[in-house]
């Protein structure tokens, strides 16, 4: 069965906006069986798959959760904007993988910025790029520590002990960030009084640049967690 096809079609009715009981009688199916459907209980017919996809204007491959783009479309290196035109060198000795990858962060973290700058509070922009700097940390670190001829005075934080202590921040650090996001107050500063309203939609409309690399990382995160 395919797993990402009920989680999809039950997000595509949410961000529309209608019950379940509306989109049962608009695709021509009980309520019972598109909850079905929409659980994962039941697998539907290729006719199905169509007529959702022609409802909710999207692909079958989004449905299907084989691509992250609405439209279906397979996202390529090339395609992917640059985020710092001044960049001119995109070409990393024999391997498009890194291009690519480097685009979905960056552009990525364009958008998270943005939304961070538009909620205006400084708790959760400390905490946001908290995260995300410790994440940068661990990642040069392993590098930069696989080769024992590179001193290790570079760091303050002795090596045994790097790994646990950056784990353990990251975990407070998103810990606190999901807190402050939902309006908890944190040693006096104060959390969102109302958390941003996101979408697919939205987010395609007001980063059209940027939108799809989200997408992709998402995808690919969810993809490596969910590995067997």
């Amino acid at each position: 069965m395919n797993t990402a096809f009920p989680r999809i079609l039950t997000l595509l009715r949410k961000e529309k906006g209608i019950s379940q009981k509306q989109a049962s009688q608009e695709l021509g199916v009980s309520q019972a069986l598109l909850s079905h459907y929409e659980k994962g209980i039941r697998e539907c017919g290729l006719d199905f798959i169509v007529r959702a996809a022609d409802y909710y204007n999207v692909s079958c491959d989004y449905l299907l959760g084989r691509t992250p783009d609405k439209t279906g479309k397979f996202i390529a290196v090339d395609e992917i904007p640059e985020n710092d035109p001044s960049i001119k060198d995109n070409q990393f000795r024999g391997s498009v993988l890194p291009v690519l990858n480097k685009k979905l962060v960056i552009n990525s973290l364009n958008i998270i910025f943005d939304i961070l700058q538009r909620c205006n509070n400084k708790a959760l922009t400390t905490e946001a790029s908290s995260a995300l700097m410790l994440a940068v940390y661990s990642v040069f670190r392993n590098i930069y520590a696989a080769n024992p001829k590179n001193p290790e005075a570079l760091f303050s934080v002795p090596e045994y002990i790097f790994q646990s202590s950056v784990a353990g921040e990251f975990s407070k650090a998103a810990a606190t960030l999901g807190y402050i996001a939902s309006g908890g107050t944190v040693d006096g500063e104060k959390g969102l009084d109302e958390a941003p309203v996101i979408s697919t939609d939205r987010i395609a409309a007001e980063y059209p640049l940027f939108a799809s690399s989200l997408f992709n990382l998402l995808k690919t995160a969810e993809s490596r967690i969910n590995q067997k």
